[in-house]
């Protein structure tokens, strides 16, 4: 009789885990339905929602308080995107292409790797394609420079179309049956068609022309706070607010 085991006996169970196998779950700790070889570490992932958020939270207050320092009065735009005609031009350039980079460098699960992706590539259009200029600077604007600025309209309403979406359909998960659903998931709804109202805003303001004339005019009133939106629910995905965070998260030791 042969010492050795048959073959099959050397076969290693399948449901033992294999330690060099990596862990499948999102950083959310939830089981992804289409896991992203590609997918970063936690810490990375919760970094670059964590500059997304930071970004988009102070764009909107950064922008007309620089506008009006530097030039020693109350300054507000006609819009955000007018900012590139001021000397707060670096910061507005600066602060969407950083955006880009980390959405474009953002790695979760298959379908946020690919919006996010859309949307950094949105996000440096809007940066490098300016919007047209205003009628006190360029009375007559060239044919280029309304063909650009159609061009920054586009990039800026795809860009925030994503962005409500990762709000509505992609940062809020549908509860389980006969549960609540957590109070982070309404930050995000309500982030979501924050979003949304402030796009309608900012179109209906710019078909009907209203309110050119107020100190905060409606397309800069729609833009900052769709922009001022998306950075909270980013803000609230970092796990930057531990408030909302879920019991078991709060309990947990922090990942060295």
């Amino acid at each position: 009789m042969s010492a050795h085991p048959p073959a099959e006996a050397r076969i290693p169970d399948a449901r033992i885990p294999d330690a060099r196998i990596p862990d499948a779950r999102t950083p959310d700790a939830r089981t992804s339905v289409d896991p992203d070889p590609r997918a970063q570490d936690v810490r990375t992932v919760r970094r670059l929602r964590l500059g997304v958020g930071v970004l988009g939270f102070l764009l909107p207050i950064a922008l007309p308080l620089g506008n009006s320092l530097t030039s020693a009065r109350i300054a507000l735009l006609d819009s955000m995107s007018a900012s590139y005609y001021t000397h707060m031009r670096n910061v507005f350039v600066g602060g969407l292409c950083a955006v880009g980079v980390f959405l474009i460098c953002y790695r979760h699960d298959r379908r946020e790797d690919r919006l996010s992706s859309v949307a950094g590539v949105l996000a440096i259009g809007v940066a490098l394609f300016p919007t047209e200029p205003p009628s006190a600077l360029v009375p007559h604007p060239s044919g280029v420079q309304t063909a650009v600025g159609m061009l920054h309209l586009a990039f800026a309403a795809g860009l925030f179309g994503v962005l409500g979406y990762f709000c509505l359909r992609l940062f809020a998960d549908s509860p389980a049956a006969g549960r609540r659903r957590p109070a982070r998931d309404w930050v995000y709804l309500v982030c979501g068609w924050v979003i949304v109202a402030g796009v309608l805003t900012v179109a209906v303001a710019g078909v009907l022309h209203l309110a050119r004339d107020w100190p905060l005019t409606l397309p800069y009133l729609g833009e900052a706070v769709s922009v001022f939106a998306f950075g909270v629910a980013w803000l609230v995905k970092s796990e930057a607010v531990p408030a909302l965070l879920p019991r078991a998260a709060r309990a947990a030791p922090a990942a060295p």
